[in-house]
């Protein structure tokens, strides 16, 4: 059984003693620590938060707990039930609520579990912000409302019609480009609510061949749920088997999204941001932002559009602060996460979606001409066990000496560029280890470049 909590929330696995799972109690003291902050936040008692959840098969009692957690301390809920990440961001703010929870382990497994923690904005809530929750989790510092005083609970299952309505207003979908172009589409959505919501956005934009694997949300995730290679056989097998133009998998909260070529080969989760980021760049002009570990394609399709790419710490809610700090036009994360703050600040597949088929019936290519029109990279994944011991601060101020003649940034551990390739250097939080991510124009290039610097850590170490 596995308990993290960690300022974005708290997730875990279902079941076994207190303390150690997501159990009962865990959530109910997290959820009730949560609707505190808030109320302190605000000076006030009475106050609304939206809840919405993916299709685990614990969903339903977790939801419960939560509802009444946050009813018992005078606090309103509007639960959107089955719902997505991003709709239940965008549902906070269309209800001026004062926060939001989404009840999700994202890309985990199904045994895991979730409470992501929203602020009155519809975005996470901060590391600062996070840590106050975990305090008054530890000190049990909660007083629940009396008999009279306790909060309303209303539901409404209309916010993922309202999510796709929003998407279609943008000036950049064109739905008359998507139906002239009559995409045939495969949807992989691994039994979770990607297969209520990118069907129904599917239609809205006119794509009448849509075939489903893996669509039912019962939470029986027919496969590892992370929009990864090696997960994605049956809707390969399955674009080639029905001719599709395009495969399209979420993960279980629908705010990652990675495309599969007609031919059945991967588009590359790295580069979902970096088609729509061209997309967005040829029609309005500015800034981007991705995570320190994603890849250099969108710096470069950026800079070919004559505009200016930052990097940030990894982590969505770092993406997003840098992203309002340069005003960015566009943003995310090399996981397929898609950020279009002209919708709202959070990653959002049914934006990508849109953005995606209109840019790819514009350009009247394959998805795989599309891929191969931008800049290729690999990237080479890798990690250091050390001792204990190891001062892992130090090791990465060495290495960041050892090649200051090279662009660093140290904005996140030690990222180091060359050229046309990078190595970002980090610790983990939570283990002595160093993860070393390493990109160049090929597989067997990125891993040469990664063994280098392992080496040279190694040396210092």
């Amino acid at each position: 059984m596995t308990l993290i909590k960690s300022i974005s929330g708290i997730r875990g696995t279902i079941g076994g003693k207190v303390g150690e799972g997501l159990s009962p109690l865990d959530v109910v003291k997290f959820s009730s620590a949560y609707g505190t902050w808030l109320q302190q936040e605000n000076n006030a008692k009475k106050l609304s938060v939206v809840i919405g959840r993916d299709a685990r098969i614990s969903g339903p009692i977790v939801n419960s707990l939560v509802i009444a957690s946050l009813r018992s301390l005078g606090i309103n809920v509007i639960d959107l039930g089955l719902s997505t990440t991003p709709t239940v961001e965008m549902a906070v703010t269309m209800e001026k609520a004062h926060g939001g929870i989404i009840i999700t382990a994202s890309h985990n497994p199904k045994q895991w579990n979730a409470l992501k923690l929203l602020n009155g904005a519809g975005e996470f809530i901060s590391g600062a912000e996070g840590e106050k929750v975990l305090e008054i989790a530890e000190n049990e510092a909660f007083e629940f409302a009396d008999v009279d005083s306790l909060g309303k609970l209303s539901n409404n299952n209309d916010y993922i019609q309202k999510h796709i309505e929003a998407v279609l207003n943008l000036p950049y979908v064109d739905i008359e480009a998507i139906k002239k172009a009559d995409f045939s589409v495969v949807v992989d959505a691994v039994n979770s609510t990607g297969g209520i919501a990118v069907p129904l956005l599917l239609d809205a934009l006119g794509v009448k061949k849509v075939t489903g694997i893996h669509c039912e949300p019962n939470g029986v995730f027919a496969h590892n749920p992370e929009p990864l290679p090696a997960h994605l056989k049956d809707l390969s097998e399955a674009i080639v088997h029905h001719k599709a133009d395009l495969g399209i998998t979420v993960d279980p909260d629908v705010d990652r999204l990675a495309m599969v070529c007609e031919d059945g080969t991967m588009f590359g989760e790295e580069y979902t941001l970096v088609a729509v980021a061209d997309f967005v760049l040829a029609h309005k002009g500015g800034s981007t932002v991705s995570n320190l570990s994603s890849t250099r394609a969108l710096r470069d399709v950026t800079e070919k559009h004559g505009h200016e790419y930052f990097a940030s710490a990894v982590g969505e809610v770092n993406v997003v602060e840098k992203m309002k700090a340069v005003n960015a036009v566009i943003g995310g994360e090399g996981n397929g996460g898609v950020i279009l703050p002209e919708l709202h600040y959070g990653r959002d597949a049914l934006v990508g979606i849109a953005l995606f088929l209109t840019h790819l019936a514009n350009k009247k290519m394959t998805a795989s001409e599309l891929r191969d029109s931008y800049p290729k990279y690999t990237i080479s994944k890798n990690k250091i066990q050390l001792t204990p011991e190891t001062n892992v601060d130090e090791v990465l101020v060495g290495m960041a000496e050892k090649y200051s003649k090279q662009e660093v940034d140290s904005t996140d551990g030690v990222k180091i560029y060359f050229e046309k390739e990078w190595v970002h250097l980090r610790k983990s939080n939570t283990e002595p280890i160093i993860r070393i991510y390493a990109e160049s124009e090929n597989e067997t290039k990125a891993d040469q470049l990664a063994k280098e610097i392992m080496a040279e850590i190694e040396s210092i170490i």
